[in-house]
């Protein structure tokens, strides 16, 4: 696509007082091989329902770290069936059980933590993009969640040059609340991020 700063912070300013089916919609139509990432965890579902009444079919790839919570697993299967989704699944290469015994889930301050944060997020999203190879990556990535994030926008580019795409990036809590219910959509608040602890701590994927 090749889009310049300066054109996606012109964007960006129109984009603020449109619907996240027409940001969606706009994306598509300037894209070839879009995708959509989910980890299920609160608030997912408006991007996963958003992105895929405009694109039925798109990839929806869900690193699973292994951690989740019970209610995760369950919300993820919901959604999964209610939602027809085209899940791509990227999984750690080593289990859950396996890693406990040899590290468990070190503290942020452990040195073991970037690796473990390597294998169970970082690894096999590295390898679902560059199996899928997309051009642009549809997020659910909001302002407010984390330092970093507050410097991107709706549009921003990742690290490798994929468009980002956040439809939802200036919603807050209560507008989405609306916006599931309006739609009879589920929630789970039952989350567990193993490489985060705090809720305000970026996981990795976005810096």
């Amino acid at each position: 696509m090749g889009f310049t700063e300066d054109y996606i912070k012109k964007l960006n300013i129109q984009f603020k007082g449109i619907s996240p089916e027409e940001i969606i919609s706009w994306a598509i139509k300037h894209g070839k091989n879009p995708v959509v990432t989910t980890n299920f965890r609160p608030y997912e579902v408006a991007i996963l329902n958003a992105v895929t009444q405009v694109k039925k079919n798109i990839p929806v790839v869900w690193c699973d770290t292994g951690y989740n919570t019970p209610q995760t697993y369950a919300h993820a299967e919901k959604l999964i069936a209610t939602l027809d989704l085209n899940i791509r699944l990227y999984v750690p290469k080593q289990t859950a059980a396996h890693r406990d015994v040899v590290m468990g889930i070190p503290r942020v301050d452990d040195p073991r933590h970037a690796k473990f944060t390597e294998q169970v997020k970082l690894e096999p999203f590295k390898r679902a993009m560059t199996e899928i190879q997309p051009d642009i990556w549809f997020t659910n990535l909001r302002k407010g969640q984390t330092a970093h994030r507050d410097t991107l926008d709706i549009l921003s580019l990742s690290k490798d040059g994929v468009l980002k795409v956040s439809p939802f990036y200036h919603w807050s809590d209560g507008q989405l609340d609306a916006y599931l219910e309006e739609r009879n959509l589920p929630n789970e608040h039952i989350y567990f991020d193993p490489t985060k602890v705090l809720e305000n701590r970026e996981c990795g994927l976005h810096i």
